[in-house]
Formats: structure tokens, C-alpha cells, sequence
């Protein structure tokens, strides 16, 4: 049994500061310090840091060299232990647009490596499945993605993959999206998430009522808002959907933070969308076989379009915490438990309560990493 003292405990609707963190590889409670210590065989001093549950990264590419659309299993294996840096106990390797047979090679990969990283003797960030950024999305708001290999949206291509395929992006307005949706609520249990789409208000409001109930990174890639044209964004924000945030400060205006917290409130999701070129220094690399340029933590094509991130969740959850204008209990919830309810497995994840899993962190006030505990073990110190 470990017991962390001294530190200040973000719930999901609060912060803690006069009881300690008990816990083995579940979370055992939140109790009084004197008790804690009488229980524990490992007592971990805060020192006034944060204690946070791990984050959740439910949009993210690639980190340290490391592509999810590499097919490589050691790579998944890299940005597994490598995240730990950054906070993320759990995340979604995403794929993009890339030839059929190898997201279909990735899929039996990442099936292979959700299994394994259930083992209490992983030592890395656990894999909850695939996110599939693509193939099925509007050419004409593809951004940084291949647009040679775009297919209109079938249900039959993923519904042997619906184990480890948790989310899927795609553009609801191309032929067969709407088959596409009822056959996968029906026949499935992953997550739809519109994106990369040229879909009007009307178009969007339609397949959210049919069931889709995500958005992905908002705001980018999609029809913008406008008084007499809301778009994609505006049914974003005024239904009751799940909305993605890349909140590095460049993909998004630091300015329209506010307006997502008071518009989404637990529906808001931080993620990184985050490529290879994560954790390295400026240079070129690729994403879905593109070069893609990272410089002054930026990362965009030679025509200068965004192409995804180099932003590491917990600089998120700060980035958040400043510019969002809220409590850090509430910047760390999108990172953690608003992002375990998206994907449907905050039975088990998300947040410090008892029985789920004790994937912890401990990070000082500007949201450096200290400390990262997956299912009870410390895999991270700094």
C-alpha cells in the first residue's frame, strides 16, 4: 500500500488539501494523513505539489521519433514509456490517412498491444485502442492529411475492428455517411467523431442526432462559425457533443478558451494531436508519410498548414489553467476524467476515486511531471 501526504488533491470538482491519496494498483481513498501513514508500507511526500489523476490522451499521433502510422509495435512501445513524462497514463495511438492495408495492419497491432499493456508488469503508458483519424473525410478539409488515400465512409472496413478501434473521425456529409453511422451504433460501440469535414450546420446537426457525439480538435479542419451559417462549430457548442481541444496556444486562439469552458463544460476534452516531432528539437519529419516542419513549437507543412502538434499534455492542462481562466482541478478533468467519459472507460479511469485504477500524478504548479504512477507503480520520476 502507498500513501501520498501533503500534496493537493485534484477531484473532479475540487481540490483537496488536508487528506492523503491511499492506494495499491487500484485507488483505495482519500483519508485522513495520520491514517494513511498508519496503513502504508510507502509513504510519498507532495510537498505541496498537485496530485492529479493521469491523463488521458484520446488524439495523439506520434512522440519522440515514434508514428502510430509507422506500423511499428516497438514505436507504440516508445511513446508508451516516453509519455509518462508528460502525465499520460493511458492514451489512443491515432492513425491517419494512409493505404487501407496498413491501418488494417495496425489495427491487429494495436490489438496485440492493448492486451499486453494490460499486464501489471507494463512499463508504460497503457494502450486503450486505436483512434482512426481517417480515411473516411472531406478532401476539401483534409489538412495535414494524405489526401491519396481518402474513401468514402463504409461501415464493413471497420466493424471487424470495432474491439480497438475506440473512435473514428470522419466527414458525415460524404456519400455513405449516413449508413455509415447507423451501422456502427448499431453493430458497435466506438465513438464517432465528425472531423475533417465540409459539413454545414444542418449536415452536422443531423448525424449528431443519429449518434454521433464527438468533435474532433474544434474549431480546425471544419466550416467555421457564422451568423447565418453556424457550421460545424456552431453545432459543436450548442449540442450536447464531446469537444476536442489542441490548447497549445497557436492552434486555437488562448482567447476562445472561456467561450469552450462555458459552452462545453465536462463535454471538453484537451488532447495534443501531438506528431513525431514531439519531445525533439526543431526539424523536419513526417506525418502519414508528409513532411511536416516543427519550429518554435510549431508544426506545419511546406504551405504552412498546421499539421497537428508538438504539445505535451501537461503544458495543456497549464496552458488551460491560465488561459482558460479555471481552477486546476478543472483543467486537469479535461485532461483526465472528461476524457475517460468520451471514449467510455471512466468506470476504470479518470479520476482519484476508489476502486479504479490508481493512474497518478504529481506535478509541481506549473504542471512539470514530478511523479507518474500507472495502476499503482511508479514508472516516472523526474
Amino acid at each position: 500500500m502507498k500513501a501520498i501526504i501533503n500534496g493537493r488533491i485534484l477531484l473532479p470538482d475540487e481540490e483537496v488539501f488536508d487528506k492523503a491519496l491511499l492506494f495499491n494498483e487500484k485507488i483505495v481513498g482519500i483519508v485522513d494523513k495520520q491514517s494513511a501513514m498508519r496503513q502504508a508500507d510507502e509513504v510519498i511526500d507532495a510537498n505541496d505539489n498537485y496530485v492529479s489523476p493521469g491523463f488521458i490522451d484520446v488524439h495523439i499521433h506520434g512522440y519522440k521519433g515514434a508514428d502510430a502510422s509507422d506500423a511499428s509495435q516497438a514505436g507504440i512501445r516508445l511513446m508508451a514509456r516516453e509519455l509518462l513524462e508528460n502525465g499520460i497514463t493511458a492514451f489512443l495511438p491515432t492513425t491517419t490517412t494512409i493505404e487501407w492495408e496498413t491501418l488494417e495492419r495496425i489495427f491487429w497491432q494495436l490489438r496485440e498491444l492493448s492486451k499486453e499493456s494490460e499486464r501489471a508488469d507494463y512499463p508504460g503508458a497503457q494502450v486503450l485502442g486505436c483512434h482512426a483519424e481517417g480515411p473516411f473525410i472531406n478532401p476539401l478539409r483534409k489538412g495535414a492529411l494524405n489526401g491519396d488515400h481518402i474513401l468514402r465512409p463504409d461501415p464493413d472496413k471497420f466493424l471487424p475492428y470495432a474491439d480497438v478501434v475506440k473512435m473514428i473521425t470522419f466527414a458525415p456529409e460524404m456519400g455513405g455517411g449516413e449508413n455509415f453511422i447507423r451501422n456502427m451504433k448499431l453493430y458497435s460501440d466506438t465513438v464517432l467523431s465528425i472531423g475533417h469535414t465540409y459539413a454545414n450546420y444542418d449536415q452536422t446537426m443531423d448525424a449528431i442526432q443519429q449518434g454521433v457525439d464527438h468533435v474532433t480538435h474544434t474549431f480546425n479542419a471544419m466550416t467555421p462559425m457564422h451568423h447565418r451559417d453556424p457550421g460545424v462549430v456552431g453545432a459543436a457548442l450548442t449540442s450536447d457533443v464531446y469537444c476536442e481541444l489542441i490548447a497549445d496556444t497557436t492552434t486555437v486562439h488562448p482567447g476562445l478558451y472561456p467561450l469552450l469552458v462555458k459552452a462545453k463544460g465536462s463535454k471538453l476534452v484537451l488532447i495534443t494531436d501531438c506528431t513525431r516531432g514531439g519531445g525533439l528539437p526543431d526539424g523536419e519529419y513526417t506525418l502519414g508519410g508528409l513532411p511536416i516542419f516543427v519550429k518554435n513549437g510549431e508544426c506545419r507543412l511546406a504551405d504552412g498548414t498546421i499539421a497537428g502538434s508538438v504539445l505535451k499534455m501537461n503544458k495543456a492542462v497549464y496552458n488551460m489553467r491560465k488561459y482558460g481562466n479555471v481552477p486546476m482541478y478543472q483543467a486537469a478533468r479535461m485532461a483526465s476524467l472528461n476524457a475517460a467519459e468520451s471514449i467510455g472507460v471512466a468506470r476504470k479511469k479518470g479520476s482519484l476515486t476508489a476502486g479504479k485504477d490508481a493512474d497518478v500524478v504529481i506535478m509541481d504548479p506549473y504542471c512539470k511531471v514530478l511523479k507518474t504512477f500507472v495502476r499503482g507503480r511508479k514508472l516516472y520520476e523526474r
